[in-house]
This record gives C-alpha cells, structure tokens and sequence, in this order.
C-alpha cells in the first residue's frame, strides 16, 4: 500500500523550497517598508524643494527662456517628460502652456545632470501681451511649492508654451507652430 505522505527526499525538498519562499517575501516586505531616504541611489520622483533652477535667455526660434533645473546635493530624482508648472503673474492667462503634445523621457538627476524646459513667453504675432520680471516655476503636481525666478530680461508675455523637461537643452526649443 502506498503511503499518502511524500517520501523524505521530497518532504526535505519541499520544507527547503518553502523556505526560500519564506525569506524572499520577509526581504522583500522589509524592502518595501523601509522609509525613503532623499541621499539614497534610488531615484525617485522630484518636488520643487528638491531642485534648484537657473534661468538663461536664448535668441534661437523667435527668443525664449531656458530654465535649468539640478537636483540639490544629495538628491537623486526624476522629473518626467512633462511640462513645468509656470506662469508670469497670477492670472490665468500667464499661465505656461504644453509646447508639446506627447510625454518625453523621463531625466534622472543627480550631481551635475541636468534637465532643461523652454519657456516661450509670447507665442503670439501681435502687440499685445503684459510685462513681467519674474516667472513662478514648480515641478508638475508640486505647485503649492513654487519658486519665483527673476528673468535676465523683461518678458512681454501673451500665451505662453513651456517645453518639457528633456536631458539636453537642444530638445527644449519651444519652436512656434
């Protein structure tokens, strides 16, 4: 007659198996658990705190703003390959648009990577439009943490396009359509 109970061998194998199973799930929830730290190598998703910004003017495509964002020291993040949250003023109409109707890669930064936005302030072709000095900026999401830059120059803004963020600054021309 034949026993119901597996043999040794396969009683040890399946006691070895089970085991492994056993340490692998107590990793992986002591992995999952652990609290993020900003200075590990994991990136992670960037707020607005975690950055610094650097506005430069570009004459290329009609004249636009190259904002220039570093994570801080430390820091280790992405920025996904959408649009900065930005305006001029604090009226709507300031207010940046997407340059760009698809989403780019996504930038990792950390040390002296960089990721690079083109902001267009007049994507109109008239006289029209209202002066400002300044542009409020923050990572997508993260606007209650905005940053207010000073412009090299005064901007005559009428229906502002932002680029997304992108690895390299040729990527960031905000071309008018």
């Amino acid at each position: 007659m034949r026993s119901r109970f597996a043999a040794p061998s396969a009683r040890l194998a399946l006691a070895a198996v089970a085991a492994v199973a056993v340490t692998a799930t107590a990793a992986g929830t002591a992995t999952a658990t652990a609290p993020a730290d900003s200075r590990s190598n994991t990136a992670r998703a960037c707020a607005t705190k975690d950055l610094s910004f650097k506005v430069s003017l570009k004459t290329q495509a009609g004249g636009y703003y190259l904002v220039t964002a570093k994570a801080n020291s430390g820091v280790t993040c992405y920025l996904e390959g959408v649009y900065p949250s930005a305006s001029f003023g604090s009226s709507a109409d300031t207010e940046v648009a997407p340059a760009e109707h698809a989403v780019s890669e996504r930038v990792t930064l950390s040390g002296s990577t960089a990721a690079y936005a083109g902001v267009n302030p007049k994507t109109t072709n008239n006289d029209f439009g209202k002066e400002f000095d300044y542009l409020h900026l923050s990572v997508a999401g993260d606007e209650t943490n905005a940053v207010t830059l000073a412009l090299p120059e005064t901007a005559t803004v009428d229906r502002p396009v932002a680029t997304n963020w992108h690895a390299d600054p040729a990527d960031a021309v905000p071309f008018a359509n």
